[in-house]
């Protein structure tokens, strides 16, 4: 299995990542990759990006360099209420293709456990302009595994095996792989990225893969291993 497209990436203007736009796209070029995500953190991340610049994506052009580029965010769940910290005029406006939401520490919503943390999720997937839930094997915010995939199946979003999480967020992997056997078993999709935050990163899912190996993932259960799933699951979801 080879991903043809990483899109969960991290440039200078999350602030706390090292590397531009465009090195991330001179190191796509160099390992072969067709496609990436820009995905920076929401405003409400500390040291993260305005608001501004999430409506001023529309600037970047949708191919450099023989590279497409989606415009996209992780977005943070900042309350109980399921709500994410940038407004449906940002998004149209920047013409967001890829729009995650992840519950990270101090950003408005923090752990409350397993039952509260999963009601707050699935009241964010209500969002009719999120399509992938980032990293939900982690340890730090637990959810129940089945309700959620049940519910991402439902509103079609996908579900991301994150290649970081072991590394970031230590104790992810079992739950990582118990979700990507829930999806396989319900009949629904995954999808992948490196959550890189310098680009040397990019491109190398070598955790992910073994998660898919291990839950029994084919090429066909995860999205970004072609374009016409991408095209399919992710950018024509929201249309």
């Amino acid at each position: 299995m080879k991903p043809i497209a990483d899109l969960h990436l991290h440039t200078v203007s999350s602030g706390h990542s090292y590397s531009t736009l465009e090195e991330y796209i001179k190191e796509a070029q160099k390992i072969g990759l067709k496609m990436i995500g820009i995905t920076d953190h929401g405003p409400a991340m500390p040291g993260g990006p305005h608001y501004y610049h999430f409506s001023n994506m529309r600037m970047i052009p949708p191919v450099i360099e023989g590279i497409r580029v989606l415009r996209g965010i992780e977005a943070n769940i900042i309350n109980e209420k399921g709500e994410i910290d940038l407004a449906e005029q940002e998004i149209k406006w920047g013409g967001l293709e890829i729009v995650m939401c992840a519950m990270h520490p101090r950003t408005g919503y923090e752990n409350q456990g397993e039952e509260k943390n999963t009601e707050v999720l699935l009241k964010a997937l209500k969002n009719p302009y999120i399509n992938v839930i980032a990293h939900p094997g982690n340890p730090k915010y637990p959810v129940k595994v089945k309700e959620v995939v049940a519910a991402a199946k439902e509103r079609k979003v996908l579900i991301e095996i994150n290649n970081s999480s072991d590394f970031s967020r230590p104790g992810s992997h079992d739950r990582c792989v118990e979700f990507a056997r829930e999806v396989k078993r319900v009949g629904w999709k995954v999808i992948t990225g490196t959550d890189s935050h310098i680009s040397s990163m990019v491109g190398k899912f070598d955790g992910a893969l073994k998660i898919f190996a291990e839950a029994g993932l084919t090429e066909d259960d995860v999205v970004n291993t072609s374009e016409t799933m991408i095209e399919k699951y992710l950018l024509k979801r929201n249309v």
